[in-house]
């Protein structure tokens, strides 16, 4: 499709942020006109982790009235909108359901091309919302749902060389602030306090670190952090030192296993190796330093986007929106939301399978 300018509407609700979004690509420049997000957090956090049902409700509660104020923020009318792009998998079905309803209806009432996007593409792309930088390069993906790496070749072209074989990242973090009573989501919580924690006090696991591959296992961690946490006074004390000697444990096994994927990722593309660290995970400044201390070693290059666009947007959805227009992949209004939707669709389901060496 050779159009100069290309407006697309990006629907987000595979969790427990809604957002709906614009963004206009223009001489191959991407502008974000608007990009709205209603976080959930007060709803979930007294239950210490997201609740489905209650995703879904809050999430159609606010859908219509986050979209009329997305093109309002944007100063543009409905019908000059190209096309309408709702993330469509992975995630929780009742929140995909409503994103995807509300983008289908929009796009049957305007007239508009139904984009499905997959969540897992929008985090890939999100980095080109700021920075146009070109195919390939390593995406570290790390959220609350999923902790992976895929080689990103070209747009719809990915092929993932690691993942977890149980917890994801964000969903780790969640759990241990849960045991150290910090609240709700936990990783923020977790960073503050292990400003001031000693991050030697405990030693703790590091599943799968002398494996050479790119696979994670957070379970191990988890458990152990439970045993030490029963037989302990969870003093605020304690709660700091845990959470830096968590936080510190983190660190080494993300800095190991992004080695380990640098190195499968020069078997497979030729010149500097560039790393995109995307998902909400990446938002934790300990992390991103961490990883930033080794590109001189391992001769890469590592890129972030902003903390806005590392946790679920409509902006990640509606450039993935654009790029999926532009080469006519368009989806009929009979979509059906895909609750599992790995971006790499020969990627091996590894939940629960022993990640060996070599194996990936």
């Amino acid at each position: 499709m050779a159009k100069k300018i290309i407006r697309v509407l990006g629907i987000e609700s595979s969790c427990d942020e809604t957002s709906v979004s614009i963004v206009e690509k223009s001489n191959n420049k991407y502008k974000v006109l608007s990009n709205i997000v209603k976080s959930q957090t007060d709803i979930h956090k007294l239950y210490g982790g997201v609740v489905p049902e209650l995703a879904a409700r809050a999430h159609s509660d606010i859908i219509d009235k986050l979209i009329f104020l997305a093109f309002r923020k944007a100063k543009m009318k409905f019908d000059k909108i190209d096309a309408i792009a709702s993330t469509a998998g992975p995630g929780l079905l009742g929140g995909l359901l409503v994103g995807v309803v509300a983008g289908k209806s929009l796009a049957h009432h305007l007239k508009k091309p139904f984009i499905a996007v997959n969540h897992l593409e929008g985090h890939a792309m999100s980095i080109k919302l700021e920075n146009n930088l070109v195919y390939p390069y390593l995406l570290l993906l790390v959220s609350g749902g999923h902790t992976e790496f895929t080689l990103i070749e070209r747009f719809n072209k990915y092929r993932r060389i690691g993942t977890t074989i149980d917890d994801a990242l964000g969903e780790a973090f969640d759990k241990t602030a849960r045991m150290l009573k910090l609240g709700y989501p936990g990783g923020p919580e977790i960073e503050r306090y292990a400003k001031n924690g000693n991050q030697d006090r405990f030693k703790l696991p590091k599943p799968l670190i002398q494996e050479m591959n790119c696979h994670f296992s957070f379970s191990g961690l988890k458990s152990k952090i439970a045993n030490i946490v029963a037989e302990s006074k969870c003093n605020e004390k304690f709660k700091r030192d845990m959470s830096a000697s968590f936080q510190k444990t983190i660190n080494d096994i993300i800095r190991v296993k992004t080695t380990n994927a640098i190195e499968k990722c020069r078997e497979l593309i030729k010149g500097e190796v560039k790393v995109v660290v995307a998902g909400g995970v990446a938002a934790n400044k300990s992390i991103r330093h961490s990883l930033m201390a080794i590109e001189e070693s391992e001769k890469c290059k590592f890129f972030f986007p902003s903390i806005k666009y590392c946790t679920d947007n409509g902006a990640m959805i509606a450039l993935a929106g654009i790029e999926r227009y532009e080469k006519n992949k368009i989806n009929k209004l009979d979509f059906k939301p895909r609750p599992r939707w790995p971006l790499d669709k020969s990627a091996v389901f590894m939940k629960g399978k022993r990640a060996v060496e070599g194996s990936g």
